[in-house]
């Protein structure tokens, strides 16, 4: 039904099946791909004939690796920051659909999946890992902040571990996501096909539950204790050094990967997670992180952190503030403060 190449979009019986199909870009997500996913998702709850929204992708290496943010970077980096401002508000809107969605969403969430892949998966009532998986919220290196409403799933996460996902980028295996909220059960890279074709066959939920496995051991489930223990600070400095003053191994990788990315974007998401954590609502996550995402070109550092890891891949971005002890927090105040006309109203409650 689909008009897209990179997205295959078709209904087999009651079943609305999306699959992303741009495998050697490991499915990053365009602009028109998820207007498409959106387009799909309001027509199928509309329309009544569809029990079921099955979203999967081609290849074996990533179900969805971000937004394509090609586009961004190049109107961006000539000032022209209107474009991407628009593709976040209509990415956002997208995220709450599949959120608010009234039909069973299976997402099929093997191999890689980040950023953008997170908000076209994690919202959905039935998500499934594989031994494949790997899932991470890694946009501070980019600087930018976990987005796509992935913050209300990491403010809910057990513990501190909201925090610690958010400023690290950890990459998590599929016993990590299920602990963490993102996913849901684990099942065998290789019975999909059989388990989709069950799917697409019952329009039934209940058909995963006889192809669920054991999800085996979370890389993060020895560290747990030290997570809540470090990243219990009242900011996002004070875990750093409280990480820093730790000599295990796995605390110096953990302040190792905070310390390579934007220091802005770090101290934005750490105040972001605690923020919502107060909320209920994907609505109300997602104004919180269009504040910071509206802003993240003319007064942040998305740009150039696009230009060093992904543009140039010198792998050496020049940071607005170059270190966590030199960003004040009134910097912080102004990426997360409302947008007055510009803030994202996505329905109900509007955000204070």
């Amino acid at each position: 039904m689909s008009g897209l190449a990179d997205i295959h979009i078709r209904e087999a019986g009651r079943t609305g099946r999306i699959t992303l199909a741009r495998p050697k870009a490991l499915n990053a997500l365009t602009y028109d791909m998820a207007m498409a996913i959106e387009a799909a998702v309001e027509r199928w709850q509309a329309g009544g004939a569809i029990d079921l929204i099955l979203i999967d992708a081609e290849g074996e290496k990533a179900f969805c690796a971000g937004g394509d943010i090609a586009q961004m970077y190049a109107t961006g980096s000539h000032g022209d920051y209107a474009y991407g401002r628009r593709f976040w508000a209509d990415e956002y809107r997208m995220n709450a659909a599949i959120a608010d969605c009234a039909i069973p969403y299976v997402a099929v969430m093997d191999g890689i999946v980040m950023g953008g892949g997170a908000g076209i998966s994690v919202h959905g009532s039935h998500r499934l890992v594989t031994e494949r998986s790997m899932i991470a919220m890694p946009e501070c290196a980019i600087g930018l902040i976990p987005d796509v409403g992935c913050s209300l799933r990491l403010a809910k996460a057990p513990g501190h571990l909201g925090e610690f996902l958010a400023m690290t980028g950890w990459r998590m295996n599929a016993a990590d996501a299920i602990h963490a909220g993102f996913a849901d059960v684990a099942v065998a890279s290789g019975d999909l096909d059989t388990l989709k074709q069950r799917l697409a066959e019952t329009a039934d939920p209940e058909a995963i539950s006889g192809f669920v496995r054991p999800a085996g051991e979370g890389t993060l489930t020895p560290h747990l204790a030290a997570i809540d223990r470090h990243f219990s600070g009242a900011t996002a400095l004070d875990c750093v050094t409280s990480l820093e003053a730790d000599g295990s191994d796995f605390a110096q990788k953990a302040a190792g990967m905070i310390r390579k990315a934007c220091p802005l974007s770090v101290g934005c998401s750490f105040d972001l997670v605690r923020s919502v954590r107060a909320l209920d609502r994907i609505e109300d996550a997602l104004a919180l992180e269009y504040r910071f995402t509206w802003r993240s070109m003319s007064d942040g550092d998305f740009v150039e952190g696009v230009r060093a890891q992904i543009i140039d891949k010198d792998r050496n971005p020049q940071w607005k503030v170059a270190r966590l002890e030199d960003l004040d927090p009134a910097r912080i105040d102004a990426m997360l403060a409302p947008l007055g006309p510009d803030e994202l109203k996505l329905g109900g409650e509007e955000t204070e």
